[in-house]
Formats: structure tokens, C-alpha cells, sequence
């Protein structure tokens, strides 16, 4: 299963559109909004930090949830039939992917940290290592969606569900802007909304709300739920 992992990361580090979509991009918005609102603040964390942390959880959603594409890509060239053949078991593929996930959200992580600490943004060294594992431990969320989305619709209705789930729960989820008013009633039950308040905790000065850790917990048992459940309904349809 370790080679499979393997072979994984080092075929999307060589996706161009892996890279712009999780690392480019992300960089890209941090430094549109970090110039554009330098000194204000938004509930006592500067907006600089805001779009940090919300840009690195921006870019890890999207290299976990590019894990369906991939599984459907493979479902289509009948890779996935290959390897119902081989003694690897079912729950060490779907594994593979979710592991393989946890390395390709990292390069989002570091690049947007990096180019935030070089704009001003300081910590301790704690605070900094809090923040991390924050955005790396919630991607395992999304790449748990990401794998029912492989397995939900047909490969050619993938990438465009993908895309529009990618942007749609980034906008509700306040990765854009800070949320507020009735977008707000919507969005603070939407799981990238968990997710960015989760991420903002080590530097906001007060305690995690253990409402929001269960929420986010409880999306990763549901979306982990439902992908075993389509695959093994996508298995026994072949």
C-alpha cells in the first residue's frame, strides 16, 4: 500500500493543475487581500491573518477534494477493476487515497505560512506549529468528501460537482470574507466553516469551541460513512 501512496503523490505533483488550483492560486489571493487590507482587524485577528489561515484551508480543501477526480479517472480507464484483482483489500485503497491526501495538502500549507510570515505575519513557534496542524488535521475531512465524490457520480460529472462543491462551501464557509447576517446562520453549520474557525483558534486568544470540534468530527464519520458505502455499491455493480 505504501508504494500506491507513493505512486500517487508523485503522479499529481507532476498535475499542473494540481499546483495551480492548491498552491499558486491560494498565494495568489492571499497577497490580492493582504494588500488590500493591511492594518484592519476582523474580531480581533488582523485581516492579514484572517486571509492566511482562510487561503491555507482554501488550498487543502481543494487538493482533498481533487481525490475524486483522480477516483474517477480511475474508475473510468478501469484501474480501480485492476485492482480488485490484486490481494489488496478495498479499505487499503480507499486508505492510500486518504494518506496520499495528507501529504498533497501540505505544499498549500507551507507555501501560504511562508509567504504570510515573510508579509509580517508573527507568532511563537507554537502558535505557528497550532495553526499547521489545525488546517492539515481538518483536510483529512475533505478528502474523506472527496472520495465519496469519486464514487458518486459518473467520471464525466466529477470535475464540474467537484468544482462547484469546491466554491461553494470555500463562499458559505467564509474563506472569501468574513460571513455575517443571514449567510452566516447558513454557513456556520456548513464544514469549512467549522474548519476555518478551528484553523483561527491558536491565534484568536480564546478556547476551541468543542461544538465546532464535534461538528467537523461528525462530517468526517459522515463522509466517511458514505464513501465506503459507494464503493462498495460501485464495486458491486461491476
Amino acid at each position: 500500500m505504501s508504494q500506491l501512496v507513493k505512486l500517487e503523490i508523485l503522479r499529481v505533483l507532476r498535475n499542473k493543475r494540481y499546483l495551480f488550483f492548491t498552491v499558486v492560486f491560494p498565494v495568489m489571493m492571499f497577497l490580492l487581500y493582504s494588500s488590500q487590507f493591511k492594518n484592519q482587524t476582523f474580531d480581533g485577528i488582523s485581516y492579514r491573518t484572517y486571509y492566511m489561515v482562510s487561503m491555507a484551508t482554501f488550498g487543502t480543501l481543494g487538493a482533498a477534494l481533487n481525490t475524486g477526480m483522480r477516483i474517477s479517472l480511475e474508475r473510468k480507464s478501469g484501474w480501480t477493476r485492476q485492482l480488485r484483482l490484486t490481494a489488496l483489500p478495498g479499505w487499503g485503497y480507499l486508505l492510500s487515497k486518504v494518506a496520499a491526501a495528507g501529504v498533497l495538502t501540505l505544499p498549500s500549507v507551507v507555501a501560504v505560512f511562508a509567504l504570510g510570515a515573510f508579509q509580517g505575519v508573527h507568532f511563537a513557534p507554537l502558535t505557528w506549529v497550532g495553526m499547521g496542524l489545525a488546517v492539515w488535521g481538518g483536510g483529512f475531512v475533505f478528502a474523506a468528501a472527496g472520495v465519496a465524490l469519486g464514487y458518486a457520480a459518473s467520471p464525466d460529472a466529477v470535475q464540474p460537482i467537484t468544482m462547484i462543491a469546491y466554491m461553494g462551501m470555500a463562499f458559505l464557509g467564509g474563506s472569501w470574507f468574513p460571513i455575517s447576517g443571514g449567510l452566516k446562520s447558513i454557513g456556520q453549520y456548513t464544514p469549512v466553516y467549522l474548519y476555518n474557525e478551528i484553523a483561527k483558534y491558536p491565534v484568536s486568544g480564546v478556547s476551541v469551541s468543542m461544538s465546532e470540534v464535534a461538528g467537523l468530527l461528525a462530517y468526517l464519520v459522515a463522509f466517511g460513512a458514505l464513501a465506503a458505502w459507494l464503493y462498495q455499491r460501485d464495486r458491486k455493480a461491476l
